[in-house]
């Protein structure tokens, strides 16, 4: 049941639940998020290390960069079961589809010149 509370207690947050829906389909920069969410790095960080603790995320560190991804094979059972869920109860979200469309965007930019503008890296 501890597992199971504190992937609900992450996904209490419209933001956290916005970087999950993002991993979907790619790993992402940090610097990628803070750039879709419109939110500081120190924010964006907070709450991936939320969603990482809760088993929902994972990160790797390449140079400057933090990469996210969802977290696989040995994430429990809760955290994975609770993004598959939410990936289908908000297939048609219109904030959802805003940013996937956004996110085809930010892909195509340089990340050293987001962490630049982000004064982030």
């Amino acid at each position: 049941m501890r597992e199971l509370m504190a992937v609900i207690k992450a996904l209490a947050d419209e933001n956290r639940v916005r970087i999950l829906l993002s991993l979907h389909a790619q790993e992402l920069c940090v610097c990628q998020i803070v750039e879709l969410l419109r939110l500081a790095p120190s924010t964006v960080s907070k709450h991936v290390a939320i969603l990482k603790q809760a088993g929902l995320v994972s990160t790797r560190k390449e140079a400057r960069w933090v990469f996210c991804r969802l977290a696989d094979g040995d994430a429990p059972a809760a955290a994975k079961e609770m993004t598959a869920v939410l990936s289908r109860l908000l297939t048609d979200d219109s904030q959802r589809r805003a940013d996937t469309k956004r996110l085809k965007q930010i892909l195509k930019m340089d990340r050293d010149e987001l962490c630049r503008r982000q004064n982030g890296c």
